[in-house]
């Protein structure tokens, strides 16, 4: 569909009954969540690295235009700041090795201290070309609109990475005294959104409210940005994120790609939710 779609994650047990089968166990998770959205945030790889056996059963459970987007580990981006990470990566490329038809964009997470661009620009040139690059900063420095933001930008051109934009503001300036959307908020970044794109797939994150829906006219003005890059022969990864739990994340994907239809009317419909397979309860009840 010349754009990828996808959430934070594919495992959420909130899920079962409104995207998943009524009766899905979390071994079926990934199959089901790959049969209506094409690529998923990979975070678990912040953290830890997936055996080999876990990593084919990643790639068996989904189908040929499925893309995963791992983040590079946090050993590498954020305790060694990108310095004398060699064997890691190494280690990293090498888990993902059975998925090597399935990877998307690798997405290079930078935490909000770092602003060193020589450090960054020897990173990426070390990189094999094989694969594809975003880069998230979150210091205010790569957001300034002067030498540190133009460096950033020129660097990310330099190599065909693209720039990730993470869209938080409808979430910060949310008013509430739920305790979990609180810790959620100081968690998120306060960077403000850009809309130029670096590379040949842009990378979108949208954080949404609690109550999405609200944020419809924002998500149709992304909607219109996705477009314009699509029509320039870019391939956008889009993820939707929904404050606290991503509990509706699955139905702002649905949302986000009917607001995009409306700008691309020939995109096809979005495949249907798995549980909008399951046979009616009555039809299953008359079997007995």
């Amino acid at each position: 569909m010349n754009y990828y779609l996808g959430c934070p994650m594919w495992s959420n047990k909130a899920w079962v009954g409104k995207f998943f089968g009524r009766d899905t166990k979390a071994a079926g998770y990934l199959k089901q969540y790959a049969r209506t959205l094409s690529s998923v945030e990979g975070n678990t790889t912040i953290y830890a690295l997936p055996k080999r056996e876990l990593a084919q059963k990643w790639r068996d459970a989904t189908p040929a235009h499925f893309r995963f987007t791992f983040k590079f580990p946090k050993v590498i981006s954020h305790d060694l700041a990108l310095q004398e990470c060699g064997r890691e990566l190494d280690q990293f490329l090498a888990a993902l090795t059975p998925l090597h038809d399935r990877l998307g964009t690798l997405f290079l997470q930078l935490p909000h201290t770092f602003t060193n661009i020589d450090r960054l620009a020897r990173f990426l040139s070390g990189l094999p070309r094989e694969f594809h690059y975003a880069v998230e900063v979150r210091n205010r420095y790569f957001f300034d609109g002067g030498h540190g933001e133009e460096d950033f930008v020129c660097l990310l051109r330099e190599f065909q990475a693209d720039r990730v934009i993470f869209d938080t503001h409808r979430l910060l300036t949310f008013e509430t005294s739920d305790a979990s959307i609180l810790d959620a908020k100081k968690r998120k970044p306060k960077m403000p959104p850009r809309t130029l794109a670096t590379g040949p797939a842009p990378f979108l994150r949208y954080v949404g409210r609690p109550d999405f829906r609200e944020d419809t006219s924002v998500l149709d003005g992304w909607a219109a940005v996705t477009a314009a890059w699509i029509r320039e022969g870019r391939t956008p990864y889009v993820f939707m994120h929904q404050a606290p739990d991503d509990d509706f994340a699955p139905e702002m994907c649905r949302l986000f790609h009917e607001l995009l239809r409306g700008h691309l009317p020939e995109l096809p419909q979005l495949p249907p939710f798995p549980c909008e397979s399951d046979p009616p309860i009555a039809h299953q009840l008359s079997l007995f």
